[in-house]
């Protein structure tokens, strides 16, 4: 009997691949921080930046958890793993780090145990347009303000602007994030991550994770390059773009924390009492978006990228009067050798589920 997660969508184009669906297989671990890591966590915590022992203790369950499901997927009898998802929850003051995922079969098969991202509809995209799965990354840093970097901030931001302190350390931990899911897909040989999800949880009082997870794969055409190409494109992206002999070069961060400034918070106060636009607020945020769109067109310039598609402009108000705002795109590139298997995408890959539970915000009793 099958007991999986796939849609019928996701089997026909598995089917397409040579591949069957397998059964439904989870890996958990609950971890404990430990009672001198939680003062040391603590400390860290008023003095910002990353909270290394927290990194560490989250990097650790979540791959406990994962390497228990590829064991269990195996023991099944499969070959790989599909659309494996990372959750953090907490059970008694404790964290759990859960992974699930579907198990795929397939006979005659040579090549090594899998573990993938994406869906059954995306992992056709992905193959038919050059990309073999090896394994599913990740790279995190879990991190806080800190009280000092807070009165500091507060004091620079009291004339409105730019919080440089701030932007460092948002840009810093990004862009650490992504090194670290690199540095694991090197580890694995692979030479792209592909399918590439951001995260940005909260970890406790003060603290956040920022996780990115993805598809560590070989694409023939990419050779062994310094570093892994890296993509957020889904998996019909990828192809269209293969099919037009383009291919990713990297994932591409921007991040820029404006302050509203004391004065300008006085006058949009004052302003608010009266219908109309609010100038200075305007004028801060359109700096903000403008600026984390310079650091993204900027690092694109400098790794010879013909384009960046795909940008997502995010805004978020981290503390009262300073927002964050975070642009994210994919570089690309005409490239030799980046074509597809087939002349079409099938419709199958693309149609996709439709949500069939729906449940009323506020429960009826």
């Amino acid at each position: 009997m099958i007991v999986s997660g796939f849609s019928g969508n996701d089997m026909y184009c598995l089917n397409e691949k040579g591949f069957a669906p397998g059964s439904v297989v989870v890996g958990n671990s609950v971890q404990a921080l430990g009672f001198f890591g939680g003062i040391a966590s603590g400390l860290r915590t008023i003095a910002g930046g990353e909270i290394e022992n927290l990194t560490q203790l989250i990097t650790e369950g979540r791959h406990a958890a994962i390497e228990r499901m590829e064991k269990e997927a195996k023991a099944a009898g499969c070959q790989g793993i599909t659309g494996v998802r990372s959750e953090l929850k907490e059970v008694s003051g404790y964290h759990e780090f859960l992974a699930i995922g579907s198990g795929v079969r397939t006979k005659g098969y040579d090549g090594d145990f899998f573990t993938t991202a994406c869906s059954g509809q995306d992992f056709y995209c992905q193959i038919d347009a050059g990309y073999q799965p090896k394994h599913f990354v990740m790279g995190n840093v879990a991190y806080a303000l800190g009280v000092g970097q807070s009165i500091f901030a507060w004091l620079t931001g009291v004339a409105g602007g730019e919080v440089k302190q701030y932007s460092d350390m948002y840009n810093h931990t990004r862009h650490l994030a992504l090194t670290r899911l690199e540095n694991e897909a090197k580890a694995v040989g692979a030479n792209s991550v592909v399918d590439i999800a951001t995260y940005i949880l909260p970890f406790g009082p003060g603290v956040t994770e920022m996780l990115m997870v993805g598809t560590a794969s070989y694409h023939p055409a990419f050779g062994n390059p310094e570093r892994p190409v890296t993509s957020e494109l889904t998996g019909e992206e990828l192809w269209n773009l293969a099919r037009l002999g383009y291919a990713p070069m990297r994932l591409l961060l921007g991040v820029s924390v404006y302050s509203l400034g004391l004065a300008g918070g006085i006058f949009a106060w004052f302003q608010s009492f009266s219908r109309g636009e609010l100038e200075s607020v305007t004028q801060v945020i359109y700096e903000a978006r403008s600026n984390c769109l310079e650091h993204i067109i900027g690092e694109a310039k400098a790794i010879g990228a013909d384009g960046v598609i795909d940008i997502k402009v995010f805004i978020d108000e981290i503390s009262a009067g300073y927002v964050e705002v975070m642009a994210i795109g994919t570089a690309i590139k005409k490239m030799p050798g980046i074509t597809t298997q087939s002349p079409a995408l099938i419709p199958q890959a693309i149609i996709r589920d439709r949500d069939t539970l729906f449940r009323p915000v506020t429960a009826i009793v």
